[in-house]
């Protein structure tokens, strides 16, 4: 009889906490899609303005041309780049890519080492954003500096270095795996602008990301950096 009663106890306490378990996560998964549903604000950007009152900004495919073939370095604001993804998005969906891309803005938001890349959407009359974190990764070669495109913007605590964090669902911060699921979308959006991606990314020798400023050279040594220019 003693047996019994320990068996039956020990077998109560394990299904209480199992259910414990399962409605921690219950909870979790709920607060997590609630805060999906809902748009990150991205009011802090520096270029967020309706597309009406974008004002004319320069071609950026021609400014960084011509910064390679001159050899000066370049930096580009926050509200500049904004600005053009906000004049250009709507010109580069129409024609033969209308019926495959459907993304109403687009945002860069710069921060200190990595860049967030902001899409939003409608679904079903509702705003929806996604976002992805960049990081620029460049080393030097044996044909010069080697430059990578990491997709995570740092871990989530210093001490502890995985997972990675991967962007943003809605108001959400998600770990790098989940990028999976929207890659096909910001693939489809570095479709849009392949040629200003390989003039920015691939052409220029430094890079470095600052908050709300990115800086390119296409010569300069990285000790050259802190003298580049200000803001244009």
């Amino acid at each position: 009889m003693a047996d019994s009663s320990i068996h039956k106890s020990g077998g109560g306490c394990l299904g209480k906490l199992l259910g414990l378990v399962l409605l921690i996560s219950a909870i979790g998964l709920g607060t997590a899609m609630v805060f999906i549903a809902q748009p990150q604000d991205v009011t802090d950007i520096g270029g967020f303005v309706p597309l009406s009152k974008i004002t004319p900004t320069r071609d950026l495919k021609g400014v960084l041309q011509n910064a390679i073939d001159r050899g000066y370095p370049i930096t580009l604001s926050e509200t500049e780049i904004n600005r053009w993804l906000g004049r250009s998005l709507v010109s580069k969906q129409g024609g033969l890519l209308a019926n495959s891309i459907s993304i109403d803005r687009v945002w860069v938001r710069l921060e200190d080492g990595y860049a967030e890349v902001v899409i939003g959407r409608k679904i079903m009359g509702q705003p929806f954003t996604v976002s992805m974190f960049l990081t620029i990764q460049q080393s030097e070669g044996s044909k010069g500096a080697l430059t990578e495109v990491q997709l995570h913007g740092g871990s989530y605590h210093q001490d502890f270095p995985q997972p990675l964090r991967g962007g943003r669902f809605g108001r959400l911060v998600v770990p790098q795996g989940f990028l999976l699921l929207v890659l096909p979308s910001y693939q489809q959006l570095a479709s849009l602008f392949r040629d200003e991606i390989h003039l920015a990314f691939e052409e220029m020798a430094r890079i470095k990301i600052e908050k709300h400023r990115l800086i390119l050279n296409p010569t300069a040594p990285a000790s050259d950096l802190d003298s580049l220019p200000s803001v244009f």
